[in-house]
Formats: structure tokens, C-alpha cells, sequence
């Protein structure tokens, strides 16, 4: 019998219950999977929160995950049971089994294990669009990432190291500040100490940002915007310490005719073809080795809320993965 982390009603970490659920054969142009790891992310909490609301309780959270096929639904022909695959979306990754849509899986090359898959699959996917599609980072760009600690912000820091932009980050204390230098930060700024605008001023010699890229929402705003040069574009893709407030257009013209996105990785993957090219460019860069997914934290999956409680008090660096 497959088991799942269940949310009956919205709420703090420990809504989630760990019960035994019964998992279908797959449908039409559907697979069955083992699942071998889940990855943990902000989303997560959104969605247990309710601040992403759900079409029907009970559901179970868990935005990305690896394992291998166990069945296959009518119509699968470029999948075979035992392929390795990963995904990001939809929910329902917490959980031992599970059924997923096999346009929306990708399958796992050799030399990557099924932690790292799990781990690397939402976190790694966003960082490749925010840097490839939401602003085509090159080296001569100039950038502001927030929450640099986090595990889209390590890889991130990795992967535009290669590009060769100069990355600004901001970390809370000295130890995760050192994680985003050697991950490949060019500059980090402890914000629990100093002041992240007046410091992105002096680094910049009062140039300022091309981009700002904030996954902490309400704390750094509106601040991040005094970071951007004018026609500058801030783009916000998490909401950790809480959702913007309702922002009037003429902030952004007050600010130097500045652009604002509030981008979605699901609108950059909706394709097949689309999936398959951002998945492959990730891959590709962690079997180069210039990418290194950093798995900090395993729990169990049946210790999925002190995961969460965890999280929430940004007590994780890195990737976080539940294990069935």
C-alpha cells in the first residue's frame, strides 16, 4: 500500500498527515511511479498554507520528485517500466507513489542519482529560465540576487559564475554569505547587518542592477527597486516573508521607467518541447560539473512537517529532500 503526506485543511506544518493512500493504474497517456526522493520547496508551504489554493481537499503538497516507472498508461510509447525519470509539477509529490501525465516527466541521464534529480528539478529549472529567458544574463550583466543561501540561489550563483556576470547577493549572517561566494557570488551582502541598497550603491559605484531576481517578497520590497538602474528590470518569483502588497504602476515609472515580471516556471515549460530543452540545459550543466546540487537536508517523508517548520525559520541552506 502507497503512503502520502495529506492536507485536509490548510494550515501551520503539522496539517500535514502521513496516511496510506490508495494509488490508481495509470490512465491514458499517464505513468506510475516509485518515487525514490522529493524534492521540498517554498511552494510547498504556499500550497499547505493556502496562499496557492487547492481545487479539493485532502491533496498532497510536493511540487517535484524522481523515481522509476512501475506502469504505464495506454498510449505511453517513449517511456518503458524501470526508466529513472524526474519532474517538476504538478502536486502531489509527497508520497510513495504516484500517478504523473508522461509528457511532463523527463528521464534521468547516467551520472545523476535520484536525491540529486529530486533536488534539482524546480529549483534548477527556475534558475535556467530567470537567467536564459526572464533576462538573457550575459557578462557584461550586473545583477542583484536575493536569498542567495537558498537552493535556487546556489545554483544559481554556480551557473552565472560560468556565464561570467558580476552577481551581487544577499545572505542572513556571515556562514551562508561564505556559501554564495564559494558557490560563485562576486559580492555578498549580510542583510541582517547592512543596509543591501546603500551596499549595492557603493559596490556598483552607483551604476546599479540590470536585474534584481527576489524570492523573498514583502521584506525586500520596495527596496530592491532603488537597486535597479533606470529601464532596469525587477523580477519577483517568491514570496518567503509574504506576498507584495498591492503596488501602484507609477512606482516603477518614479523609479526610472523600471520593468517589473512576476514570472511562473510552469508558463516557460508548458510545452513538451520546451520541458525537454530547459531540463536537458540543466542536466547538462550538473554532469559538466559546473552546477553542483547541494542535498544539505534528508528527512523522511513521514518527517515532512518538521522539514517545512525548518524551512519556514530558514534554518536549511541548499536542497531539501524527503526520502519514502
Amino acid at each position: 500500500m502507497a503512503h502520502a503526506m495529506r492536507i485536509h485543511k490548510v494550515g501551520g506544518p503539522d496539517v500535514m498527515q502521513y496516511e496510506q493512500v490508495e494509488v490508481a493504474a495509470p490512465g491514458a497517456g499517464q505513468v506510475k511511479l516509485k518515487q525514490h526522493a522529493i524534492g521540498v520547496n517554498y511552494i510547498d508551504v504556499y500550497l499547505r498554507t493556502g496562499l496557492y489554493p487547492q481545487p479539493a481537499h485532502p491533496f498532497i503538497p510536493g511540487m517535484e520528485g524522481a523515481g522509476e516507472v512501475i506502469a504505464l498508461g495506454a498510449g505511453v510509447t517513449d517511456l518503458k517500466v524501470g526508466d529513472r525519470v524526474a519532474y517538476a509539477g504538478p502536486p502531489g509529490g509527497y508520497a510513495t507513489e504516484r500517478l504523473m501525465p508522461a509528457d511532463r516527466v523527463v528521464k534521468i541521464p547516467d551520472g545523476i542519482d535520484y536525491k540529486t534529480a529530486a533536488a534539482m528539478m524546480l529549483q534548477g529549472m527556475t534558475v535556467r529560465y530567470l537567467i536564459r529567458k526572464t533576462y538573457k544574463v550575459d557578462k557584461n550583466t550586473t545583477l542583484l540576487w536575493h536569498a542567495a543561501a537558498g537552493g535556487v540561489g546556489l545554483i544559481a550563483c554556480q551557473w552565472l559564475k560560468s556565464i561570467g556576470a558580476t552577481v551581487i547577493a544577499t545572505a542572513g549572517g556571515p556562514e551562508k554569505c561564505k556559501m554564495a561566494l564559494d558557490a560563485g557570488a562576486t559580492h555578498c551582502i549580510d542583510y541582517k547587518k547592512e543596509n543591501f541598497v546603500e551596499r549595492v550603491k557603493a559596490i556598483t559605484g552607483g551604476k546599479l542592477c540590470d536585474v534584481v531576481y527576489d524570492s523573498i517578497g514583502k521584506d525586500t520590497f520596495p527596496a530592491s527597486l532603488d537597486c535597479l538602474k533606470p529601464l532596469g528590470l525587477f523580477v519577483t518569483f517568491g514570496n518567503a516573508s509574504g506576498p507584495i502588497e498591492a503596488v501602484n504602476p507609477t512606482i516603477l515609472s518614479a523609479k526610472g521607467s523600471i520593468y517589473m515580471t512576476r514570472p511562473s516556471l510552469g508558463n516557460y515549460i508548458s510545452t513538451r518541447a520546451d520541458l525537454v530543452e530547459t531540463a536537458n540545459d540543466l542536466f547538462d550543466v550538473v554532469k559538466k560539473g559546473t552546477v553542483k546540487i547541494n542535498v544539505n537536508h534528508t528527512y523522511a517523508l513521514k518527517d515532512a512537517a518538521q522539514a517545512h517548520k525548518d524551512l519556514e525559520s530558514r534554518k536549511t541552506t541548499g536542497s531539501i529532500v524527503l526520502t519514502p
